[in-house]
């Protein structure tokens, strides 16, 4: 979750940015997962499209996130290449489960028991 403070030095689109990467550094954002369009996202945090527009700029242009035209935007693999590997098959793992309907926890349980195999 993205939250802004009105009252900070640091321009929103700086906020914005930050906190995208912080959130794929921790794993909260893993990759193959799509972001907000970038008028969704304004709307949401109540900013200017043009505000998240330059954030996505700079987060792609570091890496971050890459654009795939109308498809929408998507955070980037990062990592050596077993890493980005990993983050791709977790993606595709949370993306099934939650097609089956299978709540979080359940979810986690079932990697914690593969691992422990």
């Amino acid at each position: 979750m993205i939250t802004l403070d009105p009252r900070s030095a640091t321009p929103p689109f700086e906020q914005l940015r930050v906190q995208v990467i912080a959130q794929i550094t921790d794993g909260t954002l893993i990759a193959g997962t799509r972001l907000p369009t970038v008028r969704r996202l304004a709307d949401d945090l109540g900013i200017a499209p043009n505000t998240v527009a330059r954030a996505y700029r700079e987060l792609e242009a570091d890496g971050f996130i890459e654009t795939r035209g109308r498809n929408g935007t998507y955070i980037n693999a990062r990592g050596d290449a077993a890493e980005q590997q990993a983050q791709v098959a977790a993606r595709a793992f949370v993306d099934r489960t939650r097609q089956l309907g299978i709540d979080s926890a359940a979810a986690l349980a079932l990697v914690n028991a593969a691992l422990r195999s």
